[in-house]
């Protein structure tokens, strides 16, 4: 039969040979605090996907899983190769307009030489006037296409939207992407613990409760931080936030104890118990003032007020009297 349930602490054994001087404890009911052992998962509060807003083929990745970035970082590179004919296209069409220009401008001074000579009409000059704006014209609607061009061409550098650590990479280079595909899946924002807890324990779970984590550093404490109202296959979903939770590892399971509920028990102080051949003894004060063992079955144990108790299942009645010293 397992003896304690969830404990660390062992019992004050009384196999020494000097004890401390006879003290008394009454035997008591307490109010002991059910808990619920559960598997949360290490989660990001924010997990963001790096998109590519140019559609491509991805020529470089500078992130792997694990890496950690900053935000606005350059992580990856998709070009687009007709973007780059475009640009080369547009960049003739300029020196052709530039040439017409330069010969429209030409041909106006001359007019207006000509015009103050009166060797020409107003009519012509305002013509050759004309021909030079529509060309200007011409030439900066060019130039708004090209800057088009260009804007398109930097989207194809990939940024980090948060900064954070790098969840995942699906695609390599040399990958074909789409306009708005996933790069790469940032997690940033601060770590927490997401559980999912039977519902028949969700009347009692309360945010602000405190929260006993388990780990290979020992024992800690996290704050029941949110409780979502959907229950999902039976299982509410809660958020624990716990200080300085390591973030090595996203998705790593760790074990969790919740309260969840409240039970009367009979319960002595811890060092009233003395465990001998397998049995545990305590000494009952009698009337006359002599103490007598007597064999008794405990159950678990568990802080009240600061003291450090024991469950007694049996072998003993509320408001015995116990000696919990020996000369």
């Amino acid at each position: 039969m397992k003896r304690i349930v969830f404990a660390t602490a062992t019992f004050v054994f009384a196999l020494t040979a000097g004890f401390s001087a006879a003290a008394e404890a009454t035997v008591e009911r307490v109010t002991k605090t059910e808990w619920k052992a559960v598997f949360a998962k290490v989660e990001s509060r924010n997990n963001i996907p790096a998109r590519s807003r140019l559609g491509g083929t991805l020529e470089a990745i500078s992130v792997v899983e694990g890496s950690q970035v900053t935000q606005g970082q350059h992580i990856g590179t998709t070009v687009d190769e007709k973007l780059e004919l475009e640009l080369r296209a547009i960049d003739a069409q300029l020196m052709s307009l530039n040439s017409e220009l330069t010969n429209a401008q030409a041909e106006l001074a001359r007019g207006l030489n000509l015009l103050e000579r009166g060797v020409t009409t107003e009519q012509n000059v305002d013509g050759l006037r004309t021909k030079v704006e529509v060309i200007q014209g011409r030439i900066g609607a060019t130039e708004a296409q090209k800057d088009v061009l260009l804007q398109r061409t930097d989207e194809g550098r990939i940024l980090a939207p948060i900064s954070g650590t790098v969840i995942s990479v699906p695609v390599t280079a040399g990958s074909v992407v789409l306009p708005g595909e996933m790069i790469a899946t940032i997690g940033g924002g601060g770590f927490f613990l997401r559980l999912a807890v039977p519902e028949r324990h969700a009347d009692f779970l309360n945010e602000g409760d405190e929260i006993q984590i388990g780990g290979a550093d020992g024992a800690e404490t996290g704050t029941l931080a949110k409780l979502y109202p959907q229950i999902e296959n039976g299982r509410v979903i809660a958020d624990v936030e716990v200080a300085n939770l390591s973030a090595d590892f996203i998705g790593r399971r760790v074990l969790v104890r919740l309260p969840v509920g409240q039970t009367e028990t009979m319960a002595v102080p811890v060092d009233a118990v003395e465990f001998r051949m397998g049995l545990d003894f305590v000494r009952v004060a009698s009337a006359g003032g002599e103490a007598s063992e007597r064999v008794v079955m405990i159950g678990e144990l568990f802080n009240v007020a600061g003291t450090q108790m024991v469950e007694v299942l049996s072998g003993l009645r509320v408001g015995e009297t116990l000696v919990t010293g020996h000369e």
